[in-house]
């Protein structure tokens, strides 16, 4: 197997870029026999990995030159950076020669190029980005967490049926519950949109719970949380960004005097299992649903540990054969007569 990972994209890149692969092939290896193809400029490359003794075995370089800037118009990766990091990786594995790709970069720039390098599967309108996030319980997906923002009622039944796959292949979830993203649980809500989709959902056989509202995510309700694009990255960016202040404030609390902090001392393995529930870094990235070979995008500020993770999350989706039964669920589920209409 063979796992290829843009080294130039993220804010920490090259170096836990490059950390995080010698760290997979590490622990893989042996187990996965996963060989990693690493794309960017390979004369800082060798560099940097002589400079912080980071081991390059089983971790091929293969050179490109530029790298495609985060505020950059996302097409210009099949023009002015074609030989960036991330459109090199993406050419190998649409070449065959991987079997899937990983990158830190440029999210627009990703979803772009994995959808005119890679393609797309067959009978999938839009690819969708699944992104992993904890719950009271267990993690749920939410799809789409910002590749579309605009989505007909067909593209969110879709984003339901490659979600539910994916749980219940890579993370062994049987018969995935799936929840429809709404102000209101009742059948009638929604724009035209949601209420379409409802009725698509309903008529498949998925297991569809119906709408659900935001302040019932946290609490388990759905396996698969649909959204379009827009409003999923919202949900997503507002979770972050409280799971941030509830451990900011839980620490301001603990620190506030001796008493505070003999507490805190009590508690301490509570806390600190709570805090890496909510730590990204454990579920590696988000990946991009509908192409024809895994694509992972992992977070911007993706550490070593991120790296590793989502190389394991390669490595998993490969093996389960995720893309391929994604490729057949239309059938499997009932959605593409409904599809079609």
């Amino acid at each position: 197997m063979k796992i290829i990972v843009d080294g130039f994209g993220g804010d920490r890149a090259p170096i836990d870029i490059l950390k995080g692969c010698a760290k997979a092939v590490e622990e893989y290896y042996n187990k996965y026999h996963v060989d990693i193809i690493v794309t960017g400029n390979e004369k800082i490359i060798q560099e940097e990995a002589k400079k912080n003794n980071i081991n390059l075995d089983h971790i091929k370089i293969i050179n490109a030159p530029s790298i495609l800037p985060v505020c950059e118009d996302p097409t210009q990766i099949l023009k002015k950076y074609s030989d960036s990091s991330m459109a090199v990786g993406l050419s190998l594995l649409s070449k065959g020669e991987g079997d899937a790709f990983i990158s830190a970069g440029s999210t627009g720039g990703l979803i772009v190029g994995s959808s005119l390098i890679v393609k797309r599967i067959k009978n999938i309108k839009r690819a969708a980005l699944a992104t992993i996030i904890p719950t009271n319980k267990n993690a749920y997906m939410l799809i789409d967490s910002g590749a579309n923002h605009d989505c007909r009622p067909e593209m969110l039944a879709q984003f339901a049926l490659m979600g539910s796959v994916y749980m219940n292949k890579v993370l062994n979830i049987n018969n995935p519950r799936v929840g429809l993203l709404n102000i209101g649980t009742e059948e009638n809500k929604g724009t035209q949109t949601q209420r379409e989709a409802y009725n698509i959902l309903k008529d498949s056989s998925l297991n569809f719970v119906g709408n659900i509202e935001a302040r019932e995510i946290p609490f388990n309700i759905a396996d698969v949380v649909v959204s379009d694009g827009f409003v999923g990255n919202i949900v997503l960016k507002y979770t972050e960004g409280i799971a941030k202040f509830f451990m900011s404030e839980i620490k301001n609390i603990i620190n506030k005097n001796i008493l505070t902090k003999l507490a805190g001392s009590v508690i301490y393995g509570g806390l600190k299992s709570f805090k890496n529930k909510l730590d990204y870094t454990e579920y590696g990235g988000a990946i991009l649903l509908g192409i024809k070979k895994p694509v992972i995008k992992a977070h911007g500020s993706s550490n070593d540990k991120a790296i590793k993770n989502a190389i394991k999350q390669a490595i998993k989706i490969v093996q389960n054969k995720t893309v391929q039964e994604i490729s057949q669920g239309l059938d499997q589920y009932n959605l593409k007569n409904n599809l079609e209409k």
